[in-house]
């Protein structure tokens, strides 16, 4: 049998790009939902001291962070060069970080009170004094589940 042929070139159909918007409002809204940005500034600098046995925090959720160090040059005039205690994007005293914790705690899901989690990170130059006594604070604010953050030692 014979097959029969046009001789005319073969005309392809264009692409239609109807639903390309609807393509790129997925990917932008996928992006969006899925994307943290950073929500601390870091008003100290802090080099995390290196350690051998590291365990990784599962639910990064349900813990809150403490910064330790040297305040960094645009504030070492206003703050001077001792160490400092950096929640969340402001400076506190010693004595400020059981009421911020608590405040903390409060505006977590009942459920989740009992898991939280205090993370310190502090520079390996701070004294322990004063990471002793974010400890005791800690203790006053009933937060006992506290994570060193440190580096693997190569």
């Amino acid at each position: 049998m014979a097959k029969i042929r046009k001789k005319g070139e073969k005309v392809v159909p264009e692409i239609s790009t109807a639903s390309l918007p609807d393509i790129i409002f997925m990917l932008l809204f996928f992006f969006m939902a899925t994307t943290s940005m950073k929500e601390v500034s870091y008003m100290v600098k802090f080099t995390v001291p290196e350690a051998t046995e590291l365990q990784k925090l599962e639910k990064k959720t349900l813990v809150r962070h403490i910064y330790v160090g040297k305040p960094i040059a645009n504030l070492v005039k206003l703050h001077g060069t001792e160490s400092r205690i950096q929640i969340d994007d402001e400076f506190a005293d010693v004595n400020q970080v059981e009421e911020l914790i608590t405040l903390e705690r409060e505006s977590m899901n009942e459920v989740d009170k009992p898991k939280l989690i205090v993370s310190i990170k502090a520079d390996k130059e701070t004294k322990m004094g004063v990471i002793t006594d974010i400890k005791q604070e800690l203790r006053k604010a009933y937060a006992l589940k506290i994570s060193y953050a440190a580096t693997q030692r190569q």
